[in-house]
């Protein structure tokens, strides 16, 4: 059992690391679209999520999960599909606690993006990148 955790264990771990760079893209492009473009803050979202799920993906096929597999538009098509599901979900995440709750836009982004690492990590591991 201890074999099968620690190998998953550490790629949750690189999971999020590749996460945090991919929610520093995300958070930028939300800032950028947000508040110099004054965009409407649900698409500034979803721009970020969206630039941000396509680098999350090329540093989990390297690094993450080593993923040798030659069909990259299936794997990424996979991606990306479990990504816009999660945007959703960030998205209804955001609406919920900021506009329901009247927590900060922001507070309520970070508290959807730790729900939504879990749903990406686990669809991915299992659909995207299996052995």
């Amino acid at each position: 059992m201890k074999e099968m955790l620690l190998p998953l264990l550490g790629r949750l771990i690189k999971f999020c690391v590749v996460g945090c760079s991919g929610m520093i893209v995300d958070f930028f492009f939300t800032w950028l679209c947000k508040e110099k473009l004054k965009w409407n803050k649900y698409i500034s979202n979803s721009i970020g999520f969206i630039l941000a799920a396509t680098n999350n993906y090329v540093w989990n096929r390297i690094w993450t999960f080593q993923s040798q597999n030659m069909e990259v538009a299936r794997e990424y098509i996979s991606f990306v599909v479990i990504s816009l599901i999660g945007l959703g979900l960030n998205n209804l995440i955001i609406y919920l606690v900021h506009e329901k709750l009247h927590c900060n836009f922001y507070l309520s982004k970070i508290i959807a993006i730790g729900c939504v690492t879990i749903w990406n990590f686990s669809l991915n591991y299992v659909f995207t990148f299996h052995a």
